[in-house]
């Protein structure tokens, strides 16, 4: 028996976990269903191309519609290790816009606007450039500026300049629209994950224990209240129970499916699984929001790029001067420039957000280009309108989820990244960069007209990765969570992570995750406002 379990050793897991231990007479476990973050991969900012798509990630299908005419099988990846996407991400440090939070306070969230959750972003960072009235210096995070700064991203972002767009010195100042470099989770030449933030200051406390290796199977329920949970560990089935409250932080595809095993979701579908209804809550696993991207991908003229050092002796030499200097090639987290730019000029914010990629095939995608030279602009539809939904295949735990997102399935969000991507095109034509692109690569020159581009993208835009929505906050029946977090009609039970979003932040959501792991840990505490 221990006083708290956190399910989920994500960003807001390990944010929590390492919160409510500061009160050294409670005590705390936090279960992870992945290994501890023990790979230097995930470690060296540099290393993100291998974190992007190792063994550190778990996959599980989604289903396209039939009007993204798919001749894949789309995956969409899950970070499984401790520290969750904060330990293998790109690691760009975005809070989106104030009206995401006060949008949230008019859908039902009371007390999660703007003015309400900036304590927590400036509670959560130590930022090394940054202190005023929406920047801190002092916390766990470590933020700070690109240490390397490739040749290509400063071409880049003169040619958005040269295209119209000003330059904007802090994304995160309430008004992200324009071109600038991005600021990094990373503290002294290395990432600043979740667990390395929070975990590590707290790793000497008797009172917490890290649980890897753990995989939560449900949650055990006493009548409508959570007592605990079912977890398999070393293929062996065991039970730990909870004195004061169990913390879902399993991320918007496997909160609401540990929800659903335990009998809380929609009861018809819970019914029809062969599941015992313990709380009919329609609103589990609906409400499913991601950003979608797409990459525009180009030959250069010569090694211009992160590229080159593929070659073996460019990246001995660059591993190097990193383990010497903490500078150089593996210093970088490989997308250092960015932009906020409208795809719809009437959207009272910017609605495209933009990722310089100084290589090919850092991501997954192409591997690489003729010549082996090359870069990516890929570019994200950022407040989608589209909405899918997260549902059991089998009551069997060890089952993968149903996960349709329905991208697309609201016109706008199509014809939006369409206007984002001749955006792209114009900026990469630019008399800055002209000299350095060979040619368009993907797509290739076929596609120059707008419908070739919208034909494009249904077929090839990928998930950003930036699953939230599934466990809605709110008051209305289709809410899953209040404003306090606690699952409707269930005793001893919170979510929190991306999945109690009411919509999706505009831009990438990680640090929006810690923050929630914030502001629950003092709504736990009792100390929320102090």
């Amino acid at each position: 028996m221990v006083d708290f379990i956190v399910i989920g050793g994500g960003s807001t897991g390990c944010t929590i976990a390492s919160r409510l231990s500061e009160d050294s007479t409670a005590s705390v476990v936090l279960f992870e269903e992945g290994p501890r973050d023990s790979s230097p991969y995930i470690h060296i900012p540099g290393a993100y191309y291998k974190t992007a798509q190792g063994p550190l990630l778990k996959r599980y299908p989604w289903e396209p519609t039939a009007e993204q005419e798919r001749t894949d099988s789309p995956t969409m990846v899950q970070a499984s290790v401790l520290g969750g996407g904060s330990s293998v991400n790109a690691m760009i440090y975005i809070r989106g816009v104030p009206s995401d939070y006060d949008g949230w306070a008019e859908q039902g969230a009371k007390g999660w606007s703007y003015q309400d959750v900036l304590p927590y972003f400036k509670k959560a960072e130590h930022n090394e450039r940054f202190c005023n009235e929406v920047h801190a210096v002092g916390g766990p995070l470590g933020v700070s500026d690109p240490i390397n700064i490739h040749p290509l991203t400063k071409v880049w972002l003169q040619a958005c300049q040269q295209y119209g767009l000003p330059y904007n010195e802090d994304f995160n100042s309430g008004d992200p629209a324009g071109c600038g470099l991005y600021q990094i989770t990373a503290r002294n030449g290395f990432r600043s994950s979740a667990a390395v933030a929070y975990l590590g200051p707290a790793k000497s406390r008797k009172n917490l224990k890290v649980r890897t290796a753990c995989r939560v199977t449900r949650i055990l329920m006493e009548g409508n209240r959570a007592r605990g949970v079912e977890y398999i560990e070393n293929g062996k089935r065991r039970e730990l129970f909870a004195e004061k409250e169990v913390i879902l932080s399993a991320g918007a595809i496997n909160s609401p499916r540990l929800l659903m095993l335990s009998g809380i979701g929609p009861a018809a579908h819970l019914k029809k699984q062969g599941i015992p209804v313990v709380q009919d809550l329609p609103g589990v696993g609906q409400n499913l929001q991601d950003h979608i991207e797409i990459s525009l991908i180009y030959e250069l003229t010569g090694p211009h790029s992160y590229d080159k050092y593929k070659k073996p002796h460019w990246k001995a030499m660059a591993g190097l001067q990193y383990a010497l200097f903490r500078q150089g090639p593996a210093a970088s987290n490989l997308i250092e420039g960015g932009a906020f730019w409208w795809g719809d000029k009437a959207a009272a914010t910017p609605d495209i957000q933009y990722f310089m990629v100084v290589g090919a095939g850092i991501e997954e995608g192409v591997d690489s280009v003729p010549g082996g030279n090359g870069c990516t602009l890929n570019l994200g539809q950022i407040r989608p309108r589209s909405r899918g939904y997260v549902e059991l295949h089998s009551p069997d735990p060890m089952a993968t989820p149903r996960i349709v997102p329905n991208y697309f399935s609201d016109p706008y969000d199509i014809e939006s990244l369409v206007d984002g991507c001749m955006v792209g095109e114009e900026i990469m034509s630019q008399p800055a960069f002209k000299p350095f692109v060979a040619r368009r690569h993907v797509p290739d020159g076929v596609v120059r007209t707008r419908d070739a581009m919208k034909k494009f993208c249904h077929q090839e835009a990928h998930a950003a990765l930036h699953p939230s929505g599934t466990c809605r906050m709110g008051v209305d029946e289709n809410s899953v969570v209040g404003p306090d977090l606690r699952v409707h009609g269930i005793e001893g039970l919170r979510v929190a992570d991306a999945s109690i979003m009411p919509t999706l932040i505009s831009g990438n959501p990680n640090s929006v995750c810690i923050m929630i792991g914030e502001k629950a840990a003092d709504m736990i505490r009792g100390r929320q406002g102090q």
